[in-house]
């Protein structure tokens, strides 16, 4: 009877932490959506290209935050997947981003930045309350950890439009807007190689079927 009560103890356990993951997960989807308009609008009138790049990543996390919605209690195989999908997003954002790179050195113009630093810093805050609320889930799965990784990514992207829009008020140039769209672009890389190194072979463990014995005759 002991044995019993552990077992469900253990189980209510987990449906609950199942629930404290998605209400954290819809929270930080809610912020995602909304700075995306906020940013990319901001990134329009100020000229930015990093502020608009930003905030497309910004809508790329809400899809991401969508997928472990989709694949919380559904098993390894589509928590797994559900990474994987997230991998690719990240490497996709990556290669945007040198891009851009490509384009501003030829058509580089210096953008607005005053209004990068101000339309960035609400990005900032934004990302790290999104990264405070994942901080407790962010060894629970691999779905929930590849999320995480995500959220770590916004606060170093806006660290860095932050840095860039201050390079570029004192020195005039576009060129710390490329400079630090680099270092950008390199830790979307670095985790998209890290989330799919993760999340592949437990999708591959998980995805193998079973084979049933075959029956001989005798």
């Amino acid at each position: 009877m002991d044995d019993c009560c552990s077992k469900k103890g253990s189980e209510l356990a987990r449906l609950a932490a199942r629930r404290d993951q998605r209400r954290v997960l819809i929270i930080v989807l809610i912020i995602n959506a909304m700075m995306f308009l906020f940013e990319f609008g901001g990134g329009l009138i100020a000229g930015s290209s990093a502020l608009m790049a930003d905030s497309v990543d910004m809508l790329g996390d809400a899809f991401v935050y969508a997928l472990s919605l989709f694949a919380l209690s559904r098993g390894p195989r589509w928590e797994a997947g559900a990474a994987l999908a997230k991998g690719f997003i990240i490497l996709g954002f990556g290669i945007a981003v040198l891009a851009e790179l490509a384009i501003k050195i030829i058509h580089g113009v210096p953008p607005s930045s005053s209004l990068m630093l101000e339309v960035g810093s609400v990005a900032l805050v934004a990302n790290l309350s999104c990264l405070a609320l994942l901080w407790r889930f962010r060894t629970a799965n691999v779905n929930m950890s590849s999320t995480f990784e995500c959220s770590r990514n916004d606060v170093a992207s806006n660290v860095g439009v932050l840095v860039a829009a201050a390079l570029v008020g004192l020195f005039a140039s576009p060129w710390p807007d490329v400079i630090v769209g680099a270092a950008i672009a390199a830790i979307f890389l670095r985790s998209a190689v890290k989330v799919l190194r993760s999340a592949w072979p437990v999708w591959h463990q998980s995805a193998s079927p079973k084979r049933p014995g075959i029956a001989r005759d005798v």
